[in-house]
């Protein structure tokens, strides 16, 4: 299948399952000729997990950077934040509080970020517990160059059917109580969640945002 046509495919999915929901394109593998092909079949929004890929493909793509939403979605080391931070329209890795006072200190204008959550408790996964995220999302109320759009997560990869199910679920009850709390600063209805292989149950449980990388140049 050409991209044009998993993209049509991920998109009556996403349709049938969770009208509202974006796709993001995760492009880490693949180079600008494809990125273009995604573009030319209708999706602006692309997601890099790393930052000189992601500030080399914004020098390629330079004719057409400006109609593309930029979203980070790696690991960020407080390092390079500097360099990128004010390149990008959404973070979905804010993952420990050190890393917000490095985004406060070095963003131009307000981040829309999602806070990583880890829904499964691996020690190889970044992120707060569903329990420190009501307290990470009060103390970060002192930043005011970083808004909380919502929650991310990763599921582990070799999750059965049901134990994505539950993740998904978590996920999607700790983001309720943390928009019932009202914050100004956190509205946090937005979930990220979901991934080429699991982006079907992700959707059933009210992911806004699925990142589907393989399963676009398959």
């Amino acid at each position: 299948m050409t991209i044009k046509e998993n993209i049509q495919h991920i998109e009556q999915t996403i349709k049938s399952k969770q009208p509202n929901a974006k796709l993001v394109a995760v492009t880490k593998s693949v180079g600008e000729e494809e990125m273009r092909e995604v573009f030319a079949s209708g999706i602006k929004v692309i997601g890099e997990n790393r930052v000189p890929s992601l500030l080399e493909k914004q020098k390629a793509l330079a004719d057409i950077r400006e109609e593309i939403e930029w979203h980070f979605i790696g690991n960020l080391q407080t390092r390079p934040v500097k360099d990128m931070i004010n390149q990008i329209d959404y973070l979905h890795s804010l993952d420990r509080i050190k890393l917000a006072k490095e985004i406060q200190k070095r963003a131009e204008k307000q981040v829309k970020c999602f806070l990583q959550v880890n829904v499964s408790g691996e020690d190889s996964k970044s992120g707060f517990s569903p329990d420190e995220v009501i307290d990470a999302v009060s103390e970060l109320a002192a930043y005011d160059k970083i808004k909380i759009v919502g929650l991310m997560t990763m599921a582990p990869i070799d999750a059965t059917e049901d134990e994505l199910h539950n993740y998904f679920k978590l996920l999607k009850e700790t983001q309720v109580s943390v928009a019932n709390k009202n914050f100004s600063h956190a509205p946090c209805t937005e979930l990220s969640m979901g991934m080429s292989q699991d982006y079907e149950i992700a959707l059933e449980e009210g992911a806004t945002h699925i990142r589907v990388g393989t399963a676009l140049y398959e």
